[in-house]
C-alpha cells in the first residue's frame, strides 16, 4: 500500500538525521539518540525526547523485525515542530525488553493527523526482512533512507 504522504514529504529525514553505527547500552539510551537527531533537525522541543521515554515505559514501541519505532504520547503533541524522522542503525542490536532486540530505531515526530500515516507507511517497509537485513548492514545514511522510501512506495 502506498501512501503520497511519503513521495510529497521529502523533508521528514534527512541524512543528518540517520546515525549509522550507533551503540546504546540500554533502550532509553538509543531514545536519546533518535530524540537528539529530531531536535538538531529542528522537528521537536529536547522535552519530547522525555516523552518519547514516558511512552516507552507504558508500552514498548519494538514493533518486530529488529525495529523499534519511539514516539511521544498525544500529551507530547505541543512539543513537536514540524513532522519528522530519525534513525539509528544499531548493528549490535538493543534490548527492547522481553527479548527483542531493536537493530533500526526510528524516531518519530508527527503533527496532527500525520501519524498515522507515517506509521502505516513504516510497518509497510519494515515488513521485508531483506529491507530491515540491508538497513542494518550498510555503512551509508542515503542507503537507510533510499531502502525506507523504497518500502513507502510499495
Amino acid at each position: 500500500m502506498a501512501f503520497a504522504f511519503f513521495r510529497k514529504k521529502d523533508e521528514l529525514i534527512s541524512e543528518k538525521a540517520v546515525a549509522v553505527g550507533a551503540k546504546a547500552k540500554d533502550k532509553y539510551e538509543a531514545i536519546e539518540i533518535v530524540g537528539e537527531l529530531l531536535v538538531r533537525e529542528g522537528h521537536v522541543e529536547r522535552s519530547y525526547i522525555d516523552e518519547m521515554k514516558k511512552r516507552e515505559e507504558l508500552l514498548s514501541t519494538y514493533i518486530g523485525n529488529g525495529i523499534a519505532i519511539p514516539h511521544g504520547g498525544s500529551e507530547a503533541k505541543e512539543k513537536i515542530k514540524k513532522s519528522g524522522l530519525a534513525v539509528a542503525q544499531f548493528p549490535e542490536g538493543v534490548d527492547f525488553g522481553n527479548g527483542n532486540k531493536a537493530y533500526i530505531v526510528i524516531g518519530i515526530a508527527a503533527k496532527g493527523d500525520e501519524h498515522l500515516d507515517i506509521l502505516a507507511n513504516i510497518a509497510t517497509a519494515c515488513e521485508d526482512e531483506n529491507r530491515v537485513k540491508k538497513l542494518v548492514k550498510t555503512k551509508n545514511p542515503k542507503e537507510i533512507i533510499r531502502l525506507l522510501k523504497e518500502g513507502f512506495s510499495r
